[in-house]
């Protein structure tokens, strides 16, 4: 299973990849159905949609509902790779996101254990299965890379 999750983080890595490459903080996310086609795609468009909603996660989820015909994501997993912020773990578990599956951890904002656990408080109705830490190194990297050449430019 590891070897899969890593077959799909890598997809979500390529979104990531194609937020850097347009100047947006390069988040990425992919939606997968039960029968494990990708059904929603999203990086971060934060700046050119001038949308604070503008989240890798919500892109990815708002596709696949519509690729689907309806917001209940039953049975699909959610791929990204930085940890979700609070906005997105809200969204995970009003699509009923069946598992969440993400790379690097965030300290500074991540809702699924680094400062809250939002997706696994036991008072909300719905609790995905969560993976953590896949290509974790990879996911922080690319993060890395994209603030160190934002520091360079930056007066």
């Amino acid at each position: 299973m590891a070897k899969d999750l890593e077959l799909l983080m890598n997809f979500a890595l390529e979104q990531a990849n194609l937020a850097s490459d347009l100047g947006e903080v390069p988040i990425g996310a992919v939606v997968i159905a039960a029968d494990g086609n990708v059904i929603g795609r999203g990086h971060n468009d934060r700046e050119k949609s001038h949308n604070p909603l503008g989240h890798a996660e919500v892109i990815a989820l708002t596709q696949a509902a519509q690729n689907i015909g309806s917001w209940r994501l039953d049975g699909c997993t959610l791929v990204v790779t930085l940890e979700p912020c609070t906005m997105c773990a809200g969204a995970i578990v009003q699509s009923r996101i069946a598992r969440l599956v993400f790379g690097a951890f965030d300290e500074k904002a991540g809702a699924v254990g680094s400062l809250w656990d939002l997706v696994r408080d036991r008072r909300l109705p719905h609790r995905p299965e969560v993976i953590s830490g896949i290509l974790a190194q990879e996911s922080a990297q690319v993060l890395g890379d994209f603030f160190a050449r934002a520091r360079q430019v930056a007066p």
